[in-house]
C-alpha cells in the first residue's frame, strides 16, 4: 500500500512538472506531499488511486493544488479536478481540470484556463499542452494580457512555447496596447523581443500612422517596421507604397522598392519609381528607376521622368525644389520637353532645363543649351533659351519650317501658344510669307517665297507659327527667295535640325523607353 501511495504522489507531481520543464520520470524522485489532503483511495481493480480534500504537494520545485486527483498506474495517466494550480518558479497556471498522458507526455486542460508569468497571462477555455514540443495551444479562443502594461492580444487560435517566449495566433487576430493596434490573420508575437511577426493580411495604426503589408514584422519598442507584399504607409496628407517597405520612425526614414507610389496631397505631388527613400531630417524624397514626378494642377498636370529624381521639402514640409538626373523628360498638354537633368523652383515657377534641351510646343521646337520655363499654374509665360538657340516651326507637313536662331532667345506664350520672340545676338530668321488669293467661292493661301534676314537683335510675332511681324533693333541685311529660286543650301539656319520621333507623347511612354 505505501508503494502505491508514493506512486500517486510522484504520478500527481509529473502532471504539475510536464507544463514547465523537461520531463524525466524515475522511481528514487523525491516527492513531499503537504498537510491538506484528507482521503487516499485505492480501486486496485482498475488500478486507480485517488486523492482528494484539499492536495497539496511538491516535486522539484513544482508544487500543484486540487480539490481531487486521479492516476491511472496501468496507463500512466492522471486526471486532476477543481481550483487546478500550478507553480514552477515564476510560472503558474489554472484550470478547473486537466488531463496528462505521462506515456504521450500531452496534457488538456478544460474550464477557466489561465497560465501566468511575470508579465503575461494567457486566459482561455481548453488548453492542449506538449510537454515534448513544451507547446500549449488553443483551439477555441485566447486572450493574452500584459500585467505591466494595458497590452492585449487577442485570437481564434493560438500556440504559446514558453522557453522561446513566443506566442503564434491566427484567425482573427487582434492586438492593443496604447495607441498602437493590430489586426491581421497569422501573428508571431515574441515577447521577449517585442517583435511582431505577420503572415497575412495586416493593419497596423499608432497614433495617426496606418501601415498595411500582408507578410513582414514590427518593432513594438521602436516602431520599426518591414512590410511585404502590397505594403502600405499612410501619414496625414501622405502616402508611400509599394512591394517592399522599411519603415524607421526614430531615425525619420522610410525606404520603398519595386512599384513605389508616394503621394503627398497637400503639396499636389505624387511619385513613382522602383526604389525611393524618405528621409524626415533632410526633408528629402530621393526616386530612381522608371522615376515619376506628377504635379497637379488647377487645369492640368504636369509629369517629370528622369534615372533619378531627388525631391527637396523646406523645414515646414512643402515642396521646394525637384531635381531630375539623366534622360530628363517633361510634358504636359501644352509643352512636352528632353534634357539632361532639371532643377524645378516650386516657390517660383521655375523649370530650369540643362545641357542641349529640346521643348516643343504646339507646331514649334526650341533648342537650346540651357533652357528656363516660368509657369503660372499650367500656363507657360515664357522660356528663356540660352547658347545657340533656335526656335524651328513647322509649316505644310515639314515641307518648309520657319526658322528663329540667335545666342539667346526669349519666347513669349499666351494661353501656351507662342506669341512672340526675342531674339539678341547674332539673330536670324527665315520665314515663308504668304498671301491670300480670294475668287467668288473662296479664300486660299499662297507662299510668295521665303525672307532670310539677319540682324543683332530682332522681335518677331507669330500666330500659330506663322510670322505677323518683325521688328529689328538695328539695320538688318535680308534676302528675299521666290519660292521657284530658294536654293537648298539657304533654306535652313546653320543649328537647324527637327526632332518630331523624340517629343514625348504620354506618361506611360516616357517611363518605359
Amino acid at each position: 500500500m505505501l508503494s502505491k501511495v508514493i506512486s500517486l504522489k510522484i504520478a500527481l507531481q509529473i502532471s504539475a512538472f510536464f507544463l514547465f520543464s523537461q520531463i524525466v520520470v524515475a522511481q528514487k524522485n523525491v516527492l513531499q506531499l503537504l498537510p491538506g489532503s484528507e482521503k487516499l483511495g485505492y480501486n486496485q481493480k482498475t488500478g486507480a488511486h485517488r486523492l482528494i480534500g484539499s492536495v497539496n504537494f511538491t516535486y522539484q520545485g513544482n508544487t500543484m493544488y486540487c480539490d481531487s486527483a486521479h492516476y491511472m498506474d496501468k496507463i500512466a495517466e492522471v486526471r486532476a479536478y477543481g481550483n487546478v494550480h500550478i507553480t514552477k518558479g515564476e510560472i503558474n497556471l489554472y484550470c478547473d481540470s486537466l488531463f496528462y498522458n505521462g506515456k504521450t507526455r500531452k496534457a488538456k486542460l478544460w474550464g477557466n484556463v489561465r497560465v501566468r508569468d511575470a508579465e503575461y497571462k494567457l486566459s482561455t477555455d481548453t488548453l492542449e499542452y506538449d510537454a515534448k514540443k513544451t507547446q500549449g495551444t488553443y483551439l477555441h479562443g485566447g486572450r493574452i494580457e500584459s500585467s505591466v502594461s494595458q497590452e492585449v492580444l487577442t485570437s481564434k487560435i493560438g500556440q504559446f512555447h514558453p522557453y522561446t517566449r513566443d506566442f503564434f495566433c491566427s484567425g482573427d487576430v487582434r492586438y492593443k496596447k496604447e495607441s498602437t493596434t493590430m489586426s491581421t490573420d497569422t501573428l508571431q508575437f515574441n515577447y521577449a523581443k517585442q517583435i511582431m511577426y505577420f503572415f497575412g493580411p495586416t493593419n497596423v495604426n499608432k497614433d495617426s500612422t496606418q501601415l498595411y503589408c500582408e507578410r513582414g514584422w514590427y518593432a513594438l519598442e521602436t516602431d520599426e517596421a518591414q512590410l511585404i507584399q502590397h505594403a502600405k504607409i499612410q501619414e496625414p496628407g501622405k502616402m508611400l507604397s509599394g512591394d517592399f517597405l522599411h519603415y524607421n520612425p526614430k531615425e525619420g526614414q522610410s525606404i520603398g522598392k519595386g512599384h513605389v507610389y508616394y503621394s503627398n496631397s497637400s503639396e499636389s505631388m505624387a511619385f513613382f519609381g522602383d526604389y525611393a527613400k524618405e528621409s524626415k531630417r533632410t526633408q528629402q524624397l530621393l526616386l530612381t528607376g522608371h522615376a515619376l514626378a506628377v504635379l497637379y494642377q488647377k487645369n492640368d498636370t504636369i509629369y517629370i521622368h528622369a534615372d533619378t529624381l531627388l525631391q527637396q521639402n523646406d523645414s515646414l514640409g512643402k515642396k521646394k525644389y525637384t531635381n531630375g538626373f539623366a534622360h530628363v523628360r517633361v510634358l504636359n498638354k501644352s509643352i512636352q520637353s528632353i534634357s539632361d537633368s532639371l532643377h524645378m523652383d516650386h516657390a517660383l515657377n521655375q523649370l530650369e532645363l540643362h545641357k542641349k534641351p529640346i521643348v516643343w510646343a504646339q507646331n514649334a521646337e526650341l533648342k537650346g543649351k540651357e533652357m528656363t520655363i516660368y509657369f503660372t499654374d499650367t500656363l507657360i509665360e515664357k522660356i528663356h533659351i540660352r547658347q545657340d538657340a533656335s526656335a524651328v516651326m513647322e509649316l505644310d507637313s515639314g515641307k518648309i519650317y520657319n526658322q528663329i536662331a540667335g545666342k539667346e532667345i526669349t519666347a513669349f506664350f499666351t494661353n501656351n501658344r507662342l506669341k512672340r520672340s526675342e531674339v539678341s545676338g547674332n539673330a536670324q530668321t527665315i520665314f515663308f510669307p504668304e498671301n491670300e488669293e480670294k475668287t467668288d467661292t473662296l479664300i486660299t493661301l499662297k507662299r510668295l517665297g521665303m525672307n532670310r534676314i539677319l540682324a543683332s537683335d530682332l522681335r518677331i510675332y507669330l500666330d500659330s507659327g506663322e510670322v505677323t511681324g518683325i521688328t529689328y533693333f538695328d539695320k538688318p541685311d535680308g534676302v528675299f527667295y521666290p519660292m521657284d529660286k530658294i536654293q537648298k543650301e539657304v533654306q535652313f539656319i546653320p543649328s537647324f535640325n527637327w526632332n518630331p520621333s523624340l517629343r514625348p507623347k504620354n506618361w506611360m511612354e516616357i517611363i518605359h523607353e
